[in-house]
């Protein structure tokens, strides 16, 4: 039986897209492809899920690979690239109702140490039971790890937790930690309809 249920952040409760910012501060493709390669799909961007380096700390990782013309909007774009975490469509509706129907909520994120300051502001805290990110305990999904840790944190049954997150990898690693999972795909209306036949 389900009693929890544990969300991802990015793209399952913000939305969350590069190019938002990418298409904001940079002039060309090659800009774009550039920064979005080096910055926001390279080495930095995990370390700082990790925990092993600060967002801001990116910027000092990621400038010796970009021409120096590009540094300015380099930095631009580890400053402000949380412009684009809003919350999607549904998601706030969807944990109001699961936390009167009595499910406990939690959030499982990969997430830099910024996450402190926009989930807070964007979407709140104050409907959910524990929150775990990433940076915080130097471990990022897809390690079962993490999902183990959750449980130990906050004293859940895997067996009793639901895991939603976008990225099938994620979802398959919860499983192996002993909890049920969903593939989200952006449709909180389906995502009900899938927890009610559960």
């Amino acid at each position: 039986m389900i009693k929890n249920i544990v969300m991802d952040m990015g793209n399952v409760l913000l939305a969350y897209d590069p190019f938002v910012i990418l298409n904001r501060t940079c002039e060309n493709e090659r800009e774009k492809e550039l920064i979005l390669t080096h910055l926001f799909q390279g080495e930095a961007w995990e370390l700082g899920d990790r925990g092993e380096i600060t967002n801001e700390q990116r910027y000092e990782r990621v400038r010796p690979l970009l021409p120096e013309a590009l540094h300015p909007k380099l930095k631009t774009c580890v400053e402000q690239w949380d412009i684009c975490m809003e919350p999607i469509s549904g998601a706030k509706e969807f944990c109001r109702r699961r936390r009167a129907e009595g499910f406990g909520l939690y959030v499982l994120s990969n997430a830099c140490n910024r996450f402190h300051s926009y989930f807070p502001e964007r979407f709140g805290c104050e409907l959910f039971d524990g929150i775990v990110v990433s940076s915080d305990v130097h471990l990022i999904k897809p390690d079962v790890k993490i999902y183990e840790l959750l449980c130990e944190t906050y004293g859940l049954i895997p067996q009793e937790c639901l895991f939603v997150d976008d990225r099938p990898e994620n979802v398959e690693a919860a499983k192996k930690a002993g909890m049920q999972g969903i593939v989200f795909d952006g449709d909180y209306e389906a995502l009900e309809g899938k927890i009610q036949t559960m």
